[in-house]
């Protein structure tokens, strides 16, 4: 093997960049952290890793085990023909090599049970061994990311190619040595670099498309890892501070759970303070996962379930508006947010002009005329499926989760693939058919029986 005459310390990327209010880093900094990104890296500002990643993670036994391997198989690439030397010719112990090798991995792996150090071993063995230890740990790390991200493409950053043979690890040494920039902050990963993708860790959309790609397939579903720009986050700001007292009213026909509980959860602890409760217009038809979003914020939540006269009418908006009226007269709210995407709540926002209102919209759902008139009405208007998703990815859990149980408990002799396409369409939750297949895996396949001590049969839900 080569040695590129390097100092062990590994360094920043020489291009720094600003922080993007627009940009995630939950993904790139549990990857950095993984693949032994130094701590330094983490606490500069002007780096992509975000140090709160990194303190929760060095808790997490599974994700420093994998750190651990990781930092010790780069400074072995990294330093080959020196530490050859030292092992080989000056009979020098690995663990004593602190100049080349990060010595307390080697030892924290120890106490961990992982044994690196072996007398008489080619050099090229112990990457072999490390390659071996990363191949039979890395699921352990599965559920540190996300269900709607394809694990199959992340786990194969941690694999060496023919890793477990010396002539992989040459050749992966090889494409290292001759790609060295190319690589994360130098650390070594298993990808195909190109010379325009610069610093693959720069922000979770980046790298996401980019490992998708690297697979041959296409990341589309941009909102899981961005955000909506300032903007957008400054008019509501500056809404709910002008306010005395906000609503939120909620069409549940024509709003999404998932994306509400998103947009929610991304504004600041003083900014939720600024609103007293969020009525939900419901109907008997909408997705089950409304009745679990208190689980999953602080606001106060009046849910009125809206009863239909003639099955093929809804009552909801005229509930909505009545309700928007009383609150305002009897109740002297000043200001309410109308999450909703149609124009039928038109009229209580043209005609109570004392009032202040924020209408919050979906894209495919909103028509131009009505963004037409609020625009005209001076009436800021925004996209909650806009807002970083991952915020809300917890009640899209819970609601799948909650529908299960109440389903298993319905039906002990069931099909699975029914009980799924039942979910499906209660909870009305949209996954990509690589969250299907992720919460498949985890929820459904690991399902088993109970025994109560009165001998009552259930099944259980594991994974949570």
């Amino acid at each position: 093997m080569q040695n590129l005459d390097l100092v062990t310390e590994i360094s920043a990327s020489p291009i720094h960049h600003e922080k993007s209010s627009t940009s995630t880093y939950t993904v790139i900094s549990t990857v950095a952290f993984l693949i032994g990104v130094p701590e330094h890296i983490f606490e500069n500002e002007h780096e992509a890793p975000d140090i709160a990643i990194y303190q929760k993670l060095k808790f997490n036994r599974n994700a420093c085990i994998i750190r651990d391997l990781c930092m010790v198989r780069t400074a072995i690439i990294r330093n080959f023909k020196r530490v050859n030397q030292e092992v080989f010719h000056n009979y020098r112990l690995l663990s004593s090599l602190k100049e080349y090798i990060p010595v307390q991995c080697i030892h924290e792996l120890g106490n961990w049970g992982i044994n690196l150090l072996k007398k008489n071993t080619r050099l090229a063995q112990y990457i072999v061994d490390i390659n071996k230890y990363i191949s039979d740990r890395i699921n352990n790390c599965k559920n540190l990311f996300p269900l709607w991200l394809e694990w199959r493409y992340i786990k194969d950053i941690f694999i060496m190619p023919d890793g477990l043979t010396e002539t992989g690890t040459k050749q992966a040494s090889d494409n290292y040595y001759a790609s060295f920039d190319c690589y994360p902050y130098q650390t070594y990963i298993n990808w195909v670099f190109f010379q325009n993708d610069g610093n693959i860790l720069y922000n979770d959309k980046k790298f996401v498309t980019l490992l998708y790609r690297w697979h041959e397939d296409d990341f589309s579903d941009l909102n899981k890892v961005s955000n909506v720009d300032n903007t957008v986050k400054n008019n509501i700001y500056d809404f709910l501070s002008e306010s005395r007292d906000t609503v939120i009213v909620v069409d549940c026909e024509n709003s999404d759970p998932y994306d509400l509980c998103a947009t929610l959860n991304d504004l600041e602890d003083y900014l939720r303070d600024k609103i007293s409760k969020i009525m939900l217009f419901d109907d008997v038809h909408t997705s089950s996962a409304w009745k679990v979003l208190q689980e999953h914020t602080d606001i106060p939540i009046e849910r009125i379930e809206v009863a239909r006269l003639k099955e093929d009418k809804s009552l909801v908006d005229t509930h909505l508006t009545a309700n928007v009226v009383r609150e305002f007269y009897a109740n002297h709210v000043d200001s309410f947010v109308i999450v909703a995407s149609d124009s039928d709540y038109w009229s209580v926002i043209s005609t109570l002009k004392e009032a202040r209102f924020l209408v919050m919209v979906e894209h495919e759902k909103c028509s131009g005329k009505l963004k037409e008139a609020l625009d005209d009405s001076g009436i800021f208007y925004c996209y909650i499926d806009d807002f970083y998703s991952g915020s809300g990815k917890d009640i899209k859990l819970t609601a799948m989760l909650t529908e299960m149980k109440r389903y298993l408990a319905a039906h002990i002799d069931l099909n699975v693939t029914d009980m799924m396409d039942h979910l499906y369409t209660s909870t009305r939750a949209v996954m990509s058919d690589t969250e299907k297949h992720q919460f498949y895996q985890k929820y459904v396949k690991s399902l088993s029986l109970v025994i109560g001590d009165d001998g009552t049969a259930s099944i259980q839900i594991k994974g949570k």
